[in-house]
């Protein structure tokens, strides 16, 4: 049995990992302040002997001196645009700050840590695929800034931490997931349509439409994250996700139809800095971790609509 840390525990990627690694008998020291994480989403842990959860910004000093700690993911900031943008500064401060407070944890204790980094640290990118040895195209200065550069910061601590003190990181660049406890409003593209859809409100796409992403099942992300983990002598940075490419508009016509929704589609100005393709190129993460997705946005899809269908007639909603 390992004793993990996973910082972000409670939110949506971090209570599936949880969930994971307690299922796997692992000892699970879940950490949120749960700013966009959700207890409700490790309801099902709580009162496991293997589980503890503890409320805790990590931008603030955090002393674990009792325990012997093998392994941290840190997960912990806000990822979607509507709530990293919220507080730029408190987003900035996950990445720097609190990064270099969990790495100071690893560091005292010897411990793995893995990053839960992003595709948004390639930008707007001008390769497609994105591959792992892209710098990157960000605008240092825009509106998403605090959430890309934060991250490529994170990045940069980490193998500085290794170069500096020989600390055993892992990097993972992790692609547009989905799947079940997404939040309803928190600016999503998957969430809003379906949401939108199960509503039968205007589906609201930002731009023409043309614009793509790639959609990974939440599933298949945390066990490549598992796989990074415990892979030796790979640091990364690697990307996770599921290299099939979809418009937004596609996308919206998938869903209205999977919905039987009345919904139209409504389109609206895009953001500033948003991305035009986004698509990662995964073959470093099948050579190293002999990873790659088996869930096809369909069958993802239907779980992720049927999860939503059952919370909002549970809000009686509909």
């Amino acid at each position: 049995m390992k004793t993990i840390v996973v910082t972000g525990g409670a939110g949506f990627l971090g209570s599936h990992l949880c969930d994971f690694l307690v299922e796997k008998g692992d000892h699970v020291i879940c950490i949120d302040n749960l700013f966009t994480g959700n207890k409700d989403n490790i309801e099902n842990l709580i009162g496991n002997k293997n589980f503890e959860f503890i409320n805790h910004d990590i931008i603030n000093p955090i002393y674990l001196d009792n325990l012997i700690i093998d392994q941290i993911y840190n997960l912990a900031c806000p990822a979607s645009p509507i709530h990293y943008q919220l507080n730029p500064v408190r987003t900035i401060k996950a990445n720097t700050l609190g990064v270099i407070n969990m790495l100071g944890i690893a560091k005292k204790h010897k411990a793995r840590i893995l990053q839960a980094s992003t595709s948004e640290v390639y930008g707007d990118p001008l390769e497609h695929p994105q591959k792992e040895t892209y710098r990157g195209n960000v605008n240092t200065i825009g509106p998403r800034a605090c959430y890309d550069e934060g991250k490529r910061v994170a990045e940069t601590l980490f193998f500085d931490y290794k170069r500096q003190h020989n600390l055993d990181i892992k990097i993972v660049r992790i692609f547009n997931t989905y799947g079940p406890r997404m939040y309803e409003n928190d600016g999503r593209v998957i969430s809003n349509f379906i949401v939108q859809a199960l509503k039968d409100e205007p589906i609201t796409i930002y731009g023409d439409g043309t614009q793509t992403r790639s959609f990974c099942y939440v599933s298949d992300l945390i066990k490549g994250i598992h796989k990074m983990m415990n892979t030796e002598n790979f640091t990364g940075p690697v990307n996770l996700g599921n290299p099939g490419e979809y418009s937004i508009l596609e996308l919206a016509e998938k869903i209205i139809k999977m919905t039987s929704s009345k919904s139209k589609i409504e389109f609206k100005k895009l953001p500033e800095d948003d991305p035009k393709k986004r698509k990662p190129d995964i073959s470093l993460a099948e050579e190293k971790l002999n990873w790659k997705p088996s869930f096809n946005v369909d069958k993802g899809l239907e779980i992720t609509v049927e999860y939503f269908a059952k919370k909002l007639s549970l809000e009686g909603i509909k």
